[in-house]
């Protein structure tokens, strides 16, 4: 990254997108940071959310890093596994990603199955919590294996999201830092 080519960060919610009070939303208005907007939240198709993404990415006048936070982590390996645009980034940052093979997941995220599990062509950090609602411990740390991801474990903070008292999650945001290395 050089002062005329800043790194471009994109945020990528999951299913229903992120409230004002989510980081990913706080990121956003403080940081500059831009969300990947999908046309449809609430009834996700992969295929519609990976093109979106390969639109963003393909107008970038600068190396990108995304931000993903739950269904957001499975889009980041679904187009990593078909873009030929992965060079373009820089690095991401994967926050909860949830488990979308377990028999309790809503029947909206099932277009991502089967669950893309190829190493990312580029650096990345999972976040993972003891207490993620929608993705057991054993089962996100395997998937974020799969990715090839460093994996950071928080303790208990559920779904790393609004709910979970981060604000504006300083201690994430250290570690985006240390992707844009």
């Amino acid at each position: 990254m050089t002062p005329d080519n800043p790194l471009r960060v994109l945020t990528l919610p999951g299913w229903q997108g992120s409230g004002p009070d989510h980081w990913q939303s706080r990121w956003e208005r403080l940081h500059g940071d831009e969300r990947v907007a999908q046309h449809d939240w609430w009834w996700p198709r992969r295929g519609d959310w990976m093109a979106r993404l390969d639109e963003v990415v393909g107008r970038a006048a600068s190396p990108v890093a995304f931000v993903a936070h739950s269904l957001g982590c499975h889009l980041v390996a679904a187009w990593a596994s078909h873009s030929s645009l992965t060079a373009r980034i820089r690095g991401a940052l994967l926050a909860a990603p949830p488990d979308l093979e377990r028999e309790t997941c809503a029947p909206n995220l099932h277009s991502w199955r089967p669950v893309v599990r190829q190493r990312l062509p580029f650096e990345s950090i999972a976040v993972l919590s003891a207490d993620d609602p929608f993705g057991d411990i054993a089962v996100t740390r395997a998937l974020a294996r799969g990715w090839g991801s460093r994996i950071v474990e928080i303790g208990e903070r559920g779904h790393v999201n609004a709910e979970s008292g981060l604000a504006d999650w300083p201690e994430g945001r250290r570690l985006l830092a240390e992707l844009a290395r």
